[in-house]
């Protein structure tokens, strides 16, 4: 088990829970130190007090909070834990709300609650128990690291899980990030939802940091003396994989190209921006007329796309006559 971070207790109406805090991530980063290239010595930060110039030892620091330019005042670490809080060494539990109506931007770090000690067995599990046969989950209110801070508990695997929250005035208003109003197709928005469910999978368990491993191989590379790795002997994305929005669509144009045995010449399908559909007043023969509504709409994306192409074509003819004139 990880190393405990904090010690106290869940403070639950009158049943008390000894628990202890240990990290529920780990930092798998690759961490760099800062060094001086020209012999790959250390560089340190220095503490230096600003008034006598003297490099000071982390026994002499302390905390300060400026009350006016002329006046720093001194809180020591004893002073913030005899602070009058009944949430000083208990997490206190205030309230049991709906857990869909977290709003996920308020969850900050997340953490265990271990049992601390075998008295604590118990609650602990009535607590998880009650937690787990019910859709709610229980916000809290604890103080750490010197502040007061408010908390979600839900259950993960068997396991108490504490959530750090931002307080409601921390979290910025995105009102003013919003897009202008736009005009979306009932057709595009069926597109898009065929398109989420093509990507739906059952867990996160197969992602991997990709960013890390090569890293890692030119750190091994470097300190074998070999050559970097090469861009090009990175893992190939496999045939068909749909990598973005636009990738999608276009297999999506393809796919029901090739589901009424048309021919696209190789080439990849243009996705220009959606726009409704517009009615051209033909009537349809009884064939299209019994094709669903995905195929009728991937036509006129093709056709729009032929259409663009042949134009190009065009400009790109003319101009050469011009020039050969």
């Amino acid at each position: 088990m990880p190393r405990p971070l904090w010690a106290g207790a869940i403070s639950f109406g009158l049943v008390t829970i000894p628990v202890k805090i240990v990290s529920a991530t780990e930092d798998h980063d690759v961490h760099f130190h800062r060094v001086h290239l020209t012999d790959m010595g250390r560089v340190r930060t220095r503490k230096v007090c600003e008034l006598d110039d003297h490099v000071v030892s982390q026994d002499e620091i302390g905390k300060g909070y400026e009350v006016s330019k002329d006046q720093t005042v001194a809180v020591t670490d004893e002073e913030l834990e005899q602070m009058p809080l009944p949430t000083a060494k208990a997490i206190e539990i205030v309230a049991f709300v709906d857990a869909d109506t977290i709003d996920p931007v308020r969850i900050s770090d997340s953490y265990y609650l271990a049992v601390d000690g075998q008295v604590a067995a118990k609650p602990y599990t009535l607590l998880r128990k009650a937690l787990e046969r019910s859709s709610k989950v229980a916000v809290a209110k604890f103080a750490w690291h010197g502040r007061e801070r408010l908390g979600l508990l839900r259950i993960r695997e068997g396991a108490i899980v504490l959530h750090s929250m931002k307080w409601p005035d921390e979290v910025r208003d995105p009102q003013e990030l919003a897009p202008r109003a736009v005009e979306v197709g009932e057709e595009e928005i069926e597109q898009a939802l065929q398109l989420a469910d093509r990507m739906t999978i059952e867990n996160l368990s197969g992602f991997r940091d990709e960013y890390r491993e090569a890293l890692e191989d030119i750190i091994a590379a470097k300190a074998d003396g070999k050559p970097l790795p090469s861009p090009d002997e990175g893992e190939e994305k496999k045939s068909g994989e749909v990598v973005d929005l636009m990738a999608a669509l276009n297999a999506s144009v393809k796919a029901a190209q090739e589901s009424r045995g048309e021919d696209h010449n190789g080439e990849d399908a243009t996705v220009h921006e959606m726009h409704p559909a517009k009615k051209t007043g033909r009537t349809a023969p009884a064939k299209k007329k019994a094709a669903s509504s995905k195929s009728a709409a991937a036509k006129k994306t093709t056709a729009r796309s032929t259409a663009a192409a042949k134009k190009s074509a065009g400009k790109k003819t003319a101009a050469k006559k011009r020039s050969a004139s």
